[in-house]
């Protein structure tokens, strides 16, 4: 087995090398990425990527053709990774998560790669009142990320190609990483909690959050990575996460408030409609992933970001200002001269 990781040195892909490393030793794993986030490193004793048998640096909207050559799989995890970004690099968005997403694909497909998978997302549900939302029911993404994640569904979907392509659309990640973001709902939390004591609920805290814990992110791969077109057909999108893991947003400060004893919860109870709520209906994965079904409770998600930030004696209540925030990390590189406004590196001076 090779396989190649798009967007390895992210949130979720040190979790993927990590998972995917221990499931197969003698596996060929290789990464791609342009290193935004590189230096993002949260507790690691050593670089996750030393689990890889080689590290390819470069951006995906300029990836050759002759990279794909040899894989078994390919995933798809590079993207402008959530709302923030995604309305300040509009268009940078539109080109990686979407226009990049197709050509990789079709590269995949030219040098006879088995499986293309994506890593998609449940926000493209947007707002979606009443019962949770099946892969078959209408779309309404609100935000250039979601448009984004569409878009490059459909383009798959119209790809001529016998490659089996899974588009898992991931619930809201959470938990620890070599790369902790603190730009997700629970993270959020559970950084307030240690470092000022408070959580503040920007909204009313009855909007609905599916979560996925990033181990679970990898163990979904690992099945779509192997999934043949007899299990779900050759081109598949499936909501990716569990039935049981459907929350409000004002359970989520709740739970974190409860594993960390004095936190206080502070609702803002006039607050306008959050601009997703969502439910999801998991029962597709469920029924094909046999297996690989999510595994990792909430209190567990709490509890292994607890010991991960306390271990690094995080502390600060500036967070939302830190590198612990990807927006603000590209607003760094732009700064700083490193990149360009279209997130291209620039020459060092």
């Amino acid at each position: 087995m090779k396989i190649l990781l798009l967007g390895n040195m992210g949130y979720v892909g040190p979790a993927v090398v990590r998972h995917l490393r221990g499931r197969y030793p003698t596996a060929i794993l290789h990464g791609f990425d342009n290193g935004y986030f590189a230096h993002c490193l949260t507790g690691s004793k050593s670089l996750p990527e030393q689990l890889l048998d080689e590290q390819f640096f470069g951006d995906l909207r300029t990836i050759a053709p002759s990279m794909f050559d040899g894989y078994s799989a390919v995933v798809q995890l590079a993207a402008i990774s959530n709302d923030p970004m995604g309305e300040r690099f509009a268009r940078v968005t539109a080109d990686i998560n979407r226009s990049s997403t197709l050509a990789a694909a079709r590269m995949a497909a030219r040098a006879h790669v088995r499986n293309f998978v994506l890593a998609s997302s449940c926000s493209v549900y947007g707002v979606a009142d009443g019962s949770p939302r099946r892969e078959v029911d209408p779309l309404n993404p609100v935000t250039a990320y979601a448009k984004s994640k569409v878009g490059a569904e459909q383009d798959l979907a119209a790809i001529d190609t016998d490659m089996t392509i899974t588009c898992l659309r991931f619930a809201t990640a959470c938990g620890m990483s070599d790369r902790l973001r603190l730009d997700l709902v629970l993270n959020d939390f559970v950084a307030c909690a240690l470092s000022r004591g408070e959580i503040t609920v920007l909204s009313d805290g009855s909007p609905w959050r599916p979560l996925i814990d990033v181990a679970d992110m990898a163990r979904a791969i690992d099945w779509a990575i192997q999934r043949s077109a007899e299990e779900g057909g050759r081109y598949l999108v499936v909501n990716a996460g569990s039935n049981d893991h459907n929350y409000q947003v004002r359970d989520l400060a709740k739970a974190v408030a409860e594993a960390l004893p004095g936190t206080t919860v502070s609702i803002n109870s006039a607050a306008p409609a959050d601009s997703r709520s969502y439910r999801v209906d998991f029962s597709l994965f469920e029924g094909l992933a046999n297996g690989y079904r999510p595994n990792v409770t909430l209190d567990q998600s709490i509890s292994h970001l607890i010991e991960g930030l306390q271990g690094m004696d995080f502390k600060d209540e500036e967070f939302r200002q830190s590198k612990l925030m990807r927006l603000q990390v590209l607003r760094s590189h732009i700064e700083e001269k490193r990149l360009s406004e279209d997130l291209r590196w620039l020459p060092s001076r």
